[in-house]
């Protein structure tokens, strides 16, 4: 539909989203549409019951509240931009409520289990050199996986030990590397990274096919691989190792604006969930240990 393409382009010009949240947009777009096809309603025009409807049809489904959260989010962002620009002359989900959604406590890692999975890759080979190098500045940066596969070269200076990232809504942030990402960076630069490119001038910093970027999905894969091989059995996501970085920080006395920074969080709230992370793993550790725990 039109007026979907148009609400995405304002994302972009405007906002500057990136490709995957356009992309979520327009999935919750399309599946509000397509049901109200199926009832005869119209997207500019629906009725809030069939909203209520739709979420409980997606609830017995299946979806969780986090879900259905996310969608109304979407939807309520499409129906500012529609008033605003004439399309609608109200909010028709402006007296939709949810239930309040709990932040989960992320999934991590203990340092220990980092230190493992840092050493899995093999090292006689490039392939190998290249993944300790991007498993090594993942977690000394705190890195987003789309944010460490999107890396160039000339966004690496080894002598000021910094890496220019590429954040959500195309924010640039300088973060430190630490001498033993730096190292292994300066390694992989000097040994692996050309073994690897066929067309050394190309931009990419860690080339997949056809020397042009690794795919976050084949790192993802990667990261699954290493992980069985330092036999690391909890679930882990894409976010495992920037989820470490931050917690490690803050159980080491860093201050969580710092942390707040060095994620390249806009908002702090969303960077206090790890303070809770951290405050679960002192429970944790005090009921294992403390004689009275």
């Amino acid at each position: 539909m039109r007026v979907i393409d148009a609400f995405l382009d304002a994302l972009w010009l405007e906002h500057g989203a990136s490709e995957h949240t356009l992309a979520a947009y327009r999935r919750d777009l399309n599946a509000w549409q397509q049901h109200l096809e199926t009832h005869d309603e119209s997207l500019l025009s629906p009725s809030s019951e069939r909203f209520n409807a739709w979420l409980t049809s997606r609830r017995e489904a299946g979806y969780q509240l986090r879900s259905n959260a996310r969608v109304l989010s979407s939807l309520r962002s499409f129906y500012r931009w529609a008033r605003a620009n004439g399309h609608v002359t109200s909010d028709p989900l402006a007296e939709v409520r949810l239930p309040r959604v709990q932040p989960g406590l992320p999934n991590t890692l203990e340092e220990d289990e980092v230190e493992r999975l840092l050493q899995a890759p093999a090292l006689d080979t490039p392939l190998g050199v290249r993944d300790r190098t991007m498993l090594e500045l993942l977690y000394a940066c705190g890195l987003r996986v789309s944010e460490l596969v999107g890396l160039t070269g000339d966004a690496v200076n080894l002598r000021q030990g910094v890496v220019r990232v590429r954040g959500k809504g195309d924010k640039d942030r300088l973060v430190p590397m630490g001498e033993e990402a730096a190292d292994w960076l300066a390694r992989y630069m000097k040994t692996a990274r050309p073994a690897l490119m066929q067309d050394p001038t190309r931009p990419a910093l860690f080339p997949g096919r056809g020397d042009k970027a690794m795919t976050r999905q084949t790192f993802w894969h990667r990261i699954k691989a290493h992980a069985i091989t330092a036999g690391i059995s909890r679930p882990l996501s894409p976010h495992t190792l920037r989820h470490a970085f931050a917690t490690h920080l803050l159980n080491h006395g860093a201050n969580l604006r710092v942390v707040q920074l060095l994620l390249g969080h806009s908002d702090l709230s969303t960077t206090q969930i790890y303070t809770h992370v951290a405050q679960a793993r002192l429970e944790s550790l005090h009921a294992e240990h403390h004689p009275r725990g």
